[in-house]
């Protein structure tokens, strides 16, 4: 966190080196975010960008008092996906609904000494990211900021701005739905299964 406001401080007396170092360390997490949102790397890229433009335009506007500049940032890349989906209109719709995510930041990171590894590996995060654009929104953000992020539930809470609670609910209903969506989309792919139509949400 010092070297994030030492960095900003930097910034904002007009040093690029300082602004080239932030996006070093935080560029990284912000396209995982938008990736996670969208599921398309090059729309990811854009987004990204665009984030990195607003954090550079409002800079002067972060109170390092309201928290740290990772929250922030976090907010702000936040309301700029959710800005970007309206626009869009690529909101998803799922009914709300055992808990495999904590083990899928394993999964997404896991190296394969094998080929056959890294083929089963490069389909599982395919599947992972097939289910997650199929959860809410609110569902799928909260998901991607506590199990993807790795952000704490205060944190959330400053970013979506909602309560504790309604962070910590939507999380869980999350990861409900999530390993419920997996696991259909896994049988679907067993010979003999019935077709995509299984998929579509229980009322």
């Amino acid at each position: 966190m010092e070297q994030d406001l030492d960095l900003v401080r930097r910034c904002l007396g007009g040093e690029n080196l300082a602004w080239e170092e932030l996006l070093r360390l935080h560029t990284r997490r912000v396209y995982n975010l938008c990736y996670r949102f969208t599921g398309r790397p090059s729309e990811a890229e854009d987004l990204t960008q665009e984030v990195f433009i607003k954090i550079f335009q409002t800079l002067r506007t972060y109170d390092p008092r309201q928290g740290s500049f990772s929250t922030w940032l976090h907010r702000v890349a936040r309301n700029h996906l959710v800005d970007h989906y309206r626009r869009t209109r690529k909101d998803r719709l799922t009914s709300p609904l055992e808990d495999e995510l904590p083990r899928l930041e394993e999964v997404q990171t896991a190296v394969h000494d094998d080929p056959a590894g890294r083929v089963a590996s490069r389909e599982r995060q395919e599947l992972v990211q097939r289910a997650l654009e199929k959860l809410s929104p609110d569902m799928r953000e909260a998901v991607i900021l506590r199990d993807f992020q790795e952000l704490d539930y205060e944190e959330i809470s400053q970013i979506l701005g909602i309560p504790l609670g309604t962070v910590k609910s939507r999380i869980n209903r999350g990861r409900l739905e999530l390993a419920r969506l997996i696991q259909r989309m896994e049988k679907m792919r067993v010979p003999g299964r019935q077709s995509e139509s299984d998929d579509a949400p229980r009322s």
